[in-house]
């Protein structure tokens, strides 16, 4: 009977640690991360800086007189835009996409005319644009992404003037040209807490716009001459904006 009791009692001994640890609390998991996902539309502002070139071939009677001739400007531009996007095959992501740019991006514009050299400030003073994008997460919060479509860009009137004379001889009026541009950058969330939504984007792009004749209009009288130019434009900018997702983390 002795020795039953002490099998009973060494069986119970030993079967007692496993009984506790099958009676401790449940270690409670970590909640699993919220998918997220680049499915959405959002809304963005920023600025950057361009540059803008042309070549620049004076006519007379639509007849060439003079050689061609290159020059630009420079200078800064605020944007604001927004757009939608849709998140395709795991890490693929395609969209569309519209913004504005209000700027001032100037420089001297040089003219030739029948043999005399002319100058005068020109600027570009806006440009919108249109188009889609198609990008690759490299990580979840990292888009890296080509874009591309349609665009118009707004230059202001400006005057010309003799390089030797102190009075504008021709004026010239304000006119948009249309044409193209691609682009390339990346977006990155920036996972502050007080605002999860937030991004960061930057992009270089590249616009060639259509060539254009423009009228030479007389300073005094503001008649139009027979003297005109061709010109055609080059943008490039780089620009920088925070990025605001409607549906980031749902």
């Amino acid at each position: 009977m002795k020795r039953i009791l002490f099998s009973v009692a060494t069986v119970v001994a030993m079967a007692a640690p496993a009984l506790a640890a099958d009676l401790r609390a449940p270690v409670m998991k970590a909640p699993p991360m919220p998918v997220t996902s680049w499915t959405g539309c959002y809304f963005e502002g920023g600025g950057g800086f361009g540059l803008w070139d042309q070549s620049v071939t004076s006519l007379n009677s639509n007849v060439v007189t003079d050689t061609r001739v290159n020059n630009g400007g420079r200078g800064w531009f605020g944007t604001v835009g927004g757009g939608c996007d849709l998140q395709v095959s795991g890490s693929w992501v395609i969209g569309i996409f519209g913004d504005y740019d209000f700027s001032d991006i100037h420089g001297t514009a040089s003219v030739p005319v029948s043999g005399d050299s002319y100058a005068g400030r020109e600027k570009m003073s806006s440009a919108w644009s249109v188009g889609g994008r198609i990008g690759y997460l490299i990580t979840p919060s990292v888009l890296t992404y080509f874009s591309g479509g349609f665009t118009q860009a707004r230059f202001d009137s400006f005057n010309l003037t003799l390089t030797t004379a102190t009075t504008p001889t021709y004026s010239v009026g304000s006119h948009t040209y249309g044409g193209w541009f691609l682009g390339g950058g990346y977006e990155y969330h920036l996972n502050w807490m007080p605002f999860p939504n937030l991004f960061w984007k930057t992009e270089y792009r590249f616009a060639q716009y259509d060539k254009d004749n423009l009228i030479l209009h007389d300073y005094t009288t503001g008649a139009a001459t027979t003297r005109s130019i061709d010109s055609a434009k080059y943008v490039q900018t780089i620009r920088s904006e925070l990025v605001w997702r409607f549906n980031w983390g749902r």
